[in-house]
C-alpha cells in the first residue's frame, strides 16, 4: 500500500527515526483541506509508543479536515545543514503516514497533555494545575503510525 524508499541505501531503521521523533521539536502535518487543496501545518508533538500526538483547537482548518479525511502525513526534518559550494545538504528526516483521530477518552487526552507538558516545559510545576484549566479548551489529536522511513544524506551514511 505504501510505497518503498526509492534510495534505500540511504534510509535510516525504525530506531533512528523514532530518535529523531524523540528528540524534535517541531514537525509538518499534511492533511486534505478545502475543497481537496493540501493543507500543511507545522505544530508541535509528542512520539509515544508508535503514536504522534499534539494539541489544537476545537473549530478551525486543522480539526475540520481530520473530522473529514482521517488519513495524514508527518514530516520532522532533524537536520539540515546546507552545503552550497558542494550544491547539497546534509539532513536526516522522517515521514511517516497514518490515521489522525480527535481523542475523545478524558484519560487518554489527560496522558497525551502531560507527555506534551513533560516535553515542552519539563521543569514546570504547576502543569496539573495549567492542564485542569484548559483542559476543556482544546483537543488531543493523536495519529496511529501506519508507515515510517526515514532518509539521511548519503555524506551521514556511516558516520
Amino acid at each position: 500500500m505504501f510505497r518503498e524508499m526509492r534510495r534505500n541505501a540511504q534510509q535510516l531503521t525504525e530506531n533512528e527515526c523514532i530518535d529523531i521523533l524523540n528528540n524534535s521539536t517541531s514537525g509538518v502535518l499534511a492533511v486534505a483541506g478545502d475543497d481537496n487543496y493540501p493543507y500543511a501545518v507545522p505544530l508541535s508533538f509528542v512520539y509515544d509508543n508508535g503514536k504522534i500526538y499534539f494539541h489544537c483547537a476545537l473549530t478551525g482548518h486543522k480539526t475540520d479536515a481530520i473530522e473529514r479525511n482521517e488519513k495524514v502525513s508527518f514530516c520532522v526534518i532533524s537536520q539540515d545543514k546546507i552545503y552550497p559550494e558542494e550544491f547539497t545538504a546534509l539532513y536526516k528526516s522522517v515521514i511517516l503516514f497514518g490515521k489522525a483521530h480527535i481523542i475523545k477518552s478524558n484519560d487518554e487526552k489527560h496522558k497525551a497533555i502531560t507527555l506534551l507538558a513533560k516535553k515542552y516545559s519539563p521543569h514546570q510545576t504547576n502543569t496539573d494545575e495549567v492542564v485542569a484549566e484548559s483542559f476543556d479548551n482544546f483537543h488531543i489529536v493523536r495519529i496511529d503510525i501506519e508507515h515510517m522511513t526515514g532518509k539521511q544524506a548519503k555524506e551521514l551514511m556511516n558516520s
